[in-house]
């Protein structure tokens, strides 16, 4: 294969967006449309107008019924995106996406957490192994609780979260994130759509709490790597690349899942979701985890490593 293909094919992201029915994932979807130039207005699922949702049925219900393929642009990478249904009635058109997705974004509701249509779509994508981003969506959410979510994440899901943002401020307050990778904050002031992020530094009262996930992330990372593990037992810091580097080695391992924080209706934390999109989740024919157990057959239903 010569270059050029070979450029294109790592610059290139399937992935579906998935969640429990009214977790925002078609919201989310919407404003990764918007942000990303695939529309120039942002549909809402309450007014019936979302460009996923394109069936009068679905506009009808204000629910998900057909997955609905898009592809967006983002930095220098296309990304192909499959918005699936979150409603379980509809649970064969997630269990058709995912045999063919390379990756997918989990949304959870920051109030509710981790929902019984989450978990099955879960276990889906554990069945094909299929590498995973959490975005725990509507901080903004009188209830809202990121920690807990994360927690959820653990308990009920069986995974190993792995921290790259912790919000700041909650639910009326929620503004911004803090940004675990490159030590720095990130605010969205006006909550305008398209209005840039403003970055600035991590404020006082979460600089503690920020070092401590940081330390939890530095450390989950180096173990993907024995020689960034040594460097590190010797008293080297990763660098902000490397980090990166190892957040997608373990992502694709299925050694943790990377949690991102926001609220896509308030249209914050979009930008650094697609960022990790492109940074963390696999392009085609990448490696990733074993196949999945061979069925009666004797044939695996989908093989991940298909270079």
């Amino acid at each position: 294969m010569n270059t050029h293909s070979n450029n294109t094919r790592r610059n290139l992201r399937n992935i579906g967006i998935i969640a429990h029915v009214d977790a925002g994932k078609t919201t989310t979807t919407e404003r990764i449309l918007f942000y990303t130039g695939g529309n120039h207005r942002i549909g809402e699922v309450h007014d019936g107008n979302t460009t996923m949702d394109f069936d009068p049925q679905e506009r009808a219900r204000g629910i998900t019924i057909n997955s609905a393929a898009t592809t967006v642009f983002w930095r220098d990478a296309q990304i192909n995106i499959i918005d699936t249904p979150g409603h379980i009635d509809f649970n064969i058109e997630v269990n058709r996406s995912l045999r063919v997705l390379d990756g997918a974004v989990v949304v959870f509701d920051g109030v509710a957490g981790v929902e019984p249509q989450t978990e099955t779509n879960w276990r889906l994508a554990d069945k094909y192994h299929v590498p995973r981003l959490a975005f725990i969506n509507k901080l903004d959410r009188v209830g809202a609780d990121y920690l807990r979510v994360v927690q959820m994440l653990q308990e009920r899901l069986a995974v190993r979260p792995l921290l790259l943002q912790l919000p700041i401020g909650a639910e009326d307050t929620f503004r911004g994130v803090v940004d675990l990778v490159e030590q720095r904050a990130l605010l969205w002031t006006s909550g305008v759509a398209g209005e840039p992020f403003e970055v600035v530094a991590i404020p006082d009262a979460l600089r503690e709490a920020a070092a401590t996930w940081r330390a939890r992330l530095v450390e989950a990372v180096v173990e993907q790597d024995d020689a960034l593990l040594q460097a590190w037992l010797n008293g080297d810091e990763p660098s902000a690349e490397q980090l990166r580097a190892g957040v997608r080695r373990g992502t694709l391992a299925g050694a943790f899942v990377p949690v991102l924080a926001g609220a896509a209706f308030k249209n914050r934390g979009i930008e650094p979701l697609l960022d990790a999109v492109v940074a963390y989740l696999p392009a085609p024919g990448e490696e990733t985890p074993a196949s999945p157990t061979p069925t009666r057959t004797g044939r695996s239903p989908r093989s991940r490593s298909r270079s």
